[in-house]
């Protein structure tokens, strides 16, 4: 389980916003949607992750700042094909939330999330989940 590919469990074509997007933009899009990180994409490519700590951390900014003022271009990613034992390791060395998925171009093809490593864990061993079906069997 921990040697399939992180492709097999992402998230394709995630959720993502603008640098030139505004923080109340940003704000109102996580909360509409109940994410704490979305990545930030120009042109197809990796900009950043902007985080619901990016933003509370802007909160005496305007909320008329672009996200690429705040957000956070240092970002840990993986590629579709590294093995889902290495975002294991991540989310476990790091504390991340959220990888995204970039090929060797920068290119977005997904996000893996350690509730996404959780889910196929647990559905290894109880393919049959008798609490939260809605949300292990998506």
């Amino acid at each position: 389980m921990m040697n399939e590919e992180v492709r097999r469990i992402m998230t394709l074509d995630p959720l993502s916003v603008s640098p030139h997007q505004t923080v109340g933009e940003v704000t109102a899009i996580m909360l509409k949607n109940k994410m704490q990180q979305l990545p930030v994409v120009k042109d197809g490519k990796l900009e950043g992750l902007i985080t619901s700590y990016d933003l509370w951390r802007s909160a005496d900014n305007n909320a008329q700042q672009q996200v690429g003022e705040v957000m956070n271009r240092n970002v840990l990613t993986i590629a579709p094909k590294d093995k889902v034992g290495t975002a294991a390791q991540l989310f476990a060395d790091k504390r991340f939330k959220t990888l995204p998925v970039v090929n060797l171009d920068n290119d977005l093809k997904g996000v893996v999330t350690a509730f996404d490593v959780i889910r196929k864990a647990y559905l290894a061993e109880f393919p049959r989940p008798s609490l939260y079906q809605e949300e292990f069997l998506k």
